[in-house]
């Protein structure tokens, strides 16, 4: 029976979801915990990071017994009082081990028992010191070395009583040469031990003295290779003979989110559940197409979701953050990764942009996308002429299904002249590539999908791809540096084409030469067609 599905919410479990076969960093993690290393699993919201510690669990059984305990089922009042925290701890560590443990040797189980009793009689007394003194002795008394999991580490982090519990453990850890404790220490959450001030308010200032430097760097890759992305296509497609192009939507999916966990799932399950055995896509086949990806690409940049309202609503916290991106995304200028501010710092650990090779990139084009959108619909933004020049012109671009380019740069010249031909070069730097994508965007709104090539993003050239109804167009978008320049931007336009197999391309030159001719013409070169506009 054919009853798997993409999962998008809570861990995934290889019988009812098709998933990724993480079998291979399983093994890299039990080295870790195999050396006995006190870690942090840090990724952001959505990165399967109780996936992995629920697989862990299971894969680590035969040489440890290992207790996963999930912070999240603890109640904000069980973190204010330390006798409270420590009996609730105690309870649920007690619960979980005997469920990993189904048959405890005598000896542990008079250490189960110990510890259970001392709660009852200790009550308000029981408290974090005595809580890891029976710790201890249960890891003395067990058969197989113990591995403590807490997953959700972070939901209590603004909180004293959560620093104490971290600076025993630490303690404890530290001193495992001398006396029983945990084989390993695994800690999951959306923010690295080592950044968990971050959660701490500024009037909290006093809770950093818990110790930060005691955890092991866990490099250990959680996004989804092309291959993982492929091998769990094998597998769906094993049960429903789509036909699709196994390859062809690995490289498409990850190209699209960068192996991003919940993205590749989410797009996943759009074109499974939401878009085959529609009017368009009338079955999977159809679905699991180039076509069916761009409608899941669309579907995805105008959906509500946890995700993408964390990504926004971070920005709102951090202005700096929000103005560098604006201009990261719009201008093509290269801005530094600087892990020491603490916008850059945080959106990172968040997973919302990522150093590519010493600079600040989007972490995926999705995310990319999505961000343009947002800007791009800004308040301040619709206020400008191009943008409502666009909305009067909208309805003469489109003939017969198809997206007339040409005529699309030729009405953005002609505005673009009107209303800017006295701005001087810096003002065309800054904001050219944002006029002319304000321009676009509502001409292929709700139909089309854009996005910027991140290969040739640079300050002087941006590469803009868009999709309309399964026609693709490539658009550059240059600084004019002199014609020995152009020439070359002509010829690099050429190649890229042979790239996406087309023999049209098109290309806006930003040009400050006095004598330049504004307009719109055709160059032949070779079999390729590039439609320039001057402006």
């Amino acid at each position: 029976m054919k009853n798997k599905f993409f999962n998008i919410s809570g861990d995934c479990k290889p019988s009812l979801h098709y998933m990724v076969d993480i079998t291979g960093r399983l093994e890299k993690i039990k080295n870790m915990v195999d050396n006995g290393q006190y870690f942090t699993i840090n990724r952001a919201r959505q990165y399967g990071k109780t996936t992995t510690l629920r697989s862990l669990s299971r894969y680590l059984q035969n040489d440890y017994h290992a207790v996963l305990i999930d912070f999240q089922i603890f109640g904000s009042g069980e973190f204010e009082h330390e006798q409270i925290f420590a009996v609730s701890f105690a309870r649920s560590f007690l619960r979980v081990f005997k469920r990993a443990c189904s048959f405890p040797t005598p000896k542990l189980q008079e250490a189960f028992i110990h510890l259970d009793q001392t709660m009852k009689e200790e009550r308000s007394n029981f408290r974090l010191q005595r809580l890891f003194e029976e710790l201890s002795d249960i890891c003395a008394a067990s058969d197989k070395p113990v591995v403590l999991m807490i997953d959700e580490i972070d939901s209590a982090s603004n909180n004293q009583v959560f620093l104490d519990f971290l600076a025993q453990l630490r303690a404890y850890y530290i001193d495992r040469d001398i006396q029983p404790t945990f084989q390993s220490v695994i800690l999951a959450g959306v923010y690295d031990i080592k950044n968990l001030r971050h959660r701490i308010r500024p009037e909290d200032g006093h809770k950093t003295n818990s110790p930060w430097n005691i955890a092991a760097d866990f490099r250990i890759a959680m996004s989804f290779s092309k291959k993982e992305i492929a091998d769990m296509l094998y597998v769906y497609e094993s049960d429903w003979h789509t036909g699709m192009d196994i390859g062809m939507m690995a490289d498409l999916l990850y190209d699209s989110t960068s192996g991003y966990p919940f993205l590749v799932s989410r797009m996943c399950k759009l074109i499974d559940e939401e878009i085959s055995f529609t009017e368009d896509f009338p079955s999977r086949s159809a679905a699991w197409t180039k076509a069916g990806f761009n409608e899941a690409f669309r579907m995805i940049l105008v959906e509500k979701n946890t995700l993408f309202e964390s990504l926004t609503g971070k920005l709102a916290y951090y202005p700096d953050l929000y103005a560098m991106l604006q201009t990261l995304l719009f201008t093509g200028k290269n801005i530094t990764y600087n892990p020491d501010d603490p916008a850059v710092d945080v959106a990172s650990m968040l997973g919302f942009i990522k150093n590519h090779h010493g600079n600040l990139a989007i972490a995926n084009r999705i995310f990319e996308t999505r961000l343009y959108n947002m800007f791009l619909s800004a308040a301040d933004c619709q206020k400008h002429e191009i943008y409502k020049a666009s909305l009067q012109d909208k309805n003469q671009f489109i003939i017969n299904g198809h997206l007339n380019m040409k005529r699309i740069l030729e009405k953005f010249v002609e505005h673009f002249h009107d209303l800017y031909h006295d701005s001087n070069e810096a003002f065309v730097e800054e904001v050219g590539r944002k006029y002319f994508l304000l321009y676009l965007r509502p001409i292929i709104n709700g139909t089309g999908n854009y996005y910027i090539e991140s290969r040739t993003r640079n300050l002087g050239r941006t590469d803009v791809i868009v999709d309309y109804l399964g026609e693709q167009y490539i658009i550059e978008l240059k600084i004019w540096h002199g014609n020995e320049y152009n020439r070359r931007g002509e010829a690099q336009l050429t190649g890229y084409l042979d790239d996406y197999h087309k023999t049209k391309g098109y290309m806006i030159s930003f040009n400050f030469n006095k004598k330049k001719q504004i307009g719109v013409r055709e160059i032949v070169i070779g079999e390729k067609v590039l439609v320039e506009a001057v402006i």
